[in-house]
């Protein structure tokens, strides 16, 4: 019983922290910058969010906008304007956005790209917010 307890604090502040997030954020742009000294880098990224976090600059996010634009053109083979769900649900895990555990519900309609700049922009905003 005490081992369950323990576990369940244990989720809890994971959550509350949002820390499995921020890992896997931080994972994602180690894998995109793929950086000579990944540990200073990550010291610094999370230094740089700290200033951020301190003096109300903006949040350094890896992705811009052409990152953004280019991933949807990858994902929209066609050049439809549009992806489907399940491109977009796995593009928001690829970009550390996303956990395996979540669940997002499909409309049924497609993505556009500004759907999913939306997106990815706001949910980048909400793991650094949790600093």
């Amino acid at each position: 019983m005490e081992t369950s307890s323990r576990e369940l604090q244990a989720a809890e502040y994971l959550e509350k922290h949002q820390i499995k997030e921020v890992v896997s954020y931080l994972t994602s742009a180690l894998l995109f910058f793929r950086p000579e000294k990944p540990k200073e880098y990550l010291i610094s990224l999370l230094e740089r969010l700290r200033i951020a976090k301190v003096t109300g600059v903006a949040f350094p996010f890896f992705m811009d906008n052409s990152n953004i634009v280019a991933m949807f053109e990858m994902m929209d083979s066609s050049g439809r304007g549009t992806i489907s769900f399940v491109q977009y649900k796995e593009a928001l895990k690829t970009l550390g956005l996303c956990t395996e555990d979540e669940d997002l519900q499909d409309d049924g309609h497609k993505i556009t790209l500004d759907k999913f700049k939306e997106e990815v922009n706001k949910r980048m905003k909400e793991i650094w917010s949790a600093f």
